[in-house]
């Protein structure tokens, strides 16, 4: 240990309660700044999620958007069969509507749908969850592993 970490014996001992004092109050300051740096990290995190998603909800919206403008136009090759082309004319509004739905709606309403939706259904959210899951884990796992070569010339 060195002279300057190790305490003085002659020093004054109504120093050492001053000098833990400051240094509680150093570290309470350090905590202090830590954590509003961290709820700064957190809001620009939230910030940039929050634009991602609003810029991708745009790119789906007009997906669905144009989807629905595809089925319309298929459907006006039925002139002569009013019956079906009701039936695309009303799927394509369907799909318009939602369209809108996606543009207007926000992060938060998404969210709460989905929980909405998990907290209805249970069951379904498990076997979903756990399918998306084991797809992924196949996925993963095919993208990891080269192809076994077959080699002609060497057969047991």
């Amino acid at each position: 240990m060195t002279a300057s970490a190790s305490p003085d014996p002659g020093a004054d001992p109504a120093a050492r309660p001053a000098d833990l004092k400051d240094l509680r109050h150093d570290v309470e300051d350090t905590a202090h700044l830590a954590a509003e740096r961290g709820r700064g990290l957190a809001s620009a995190a939230r910030k940039q999620a929050y634009a991602y998603v609003d810029q991708r909800k745009g790119e789906a919206a007009r997906s669905v958007g144009d989807i629905a403008q595809s089925i319309r136009d298929s459907g006006r090759t039925f002139e002569d069969r009013p019956n079906l082309r009701a039936f695309f004319d009303s799927a394509a509004e369907g799909l318009e509507g939602l369209a809108g739905s996606i543009e207007r709606r926000g992060l938060e309403d998404f969210y709460a749908e989905a929980e909405a939706f998990a907290r209805r259904s249970p069951v379904t959210t498990a076997v979903a969850t756990f399918a998306a899951g084991f797809l992924l884990a196949r996925f993963i796992k095919a993208s990891g592993e080269p192809a076994p070569a077959f080699d002609r010339d060497h057969r047991a």
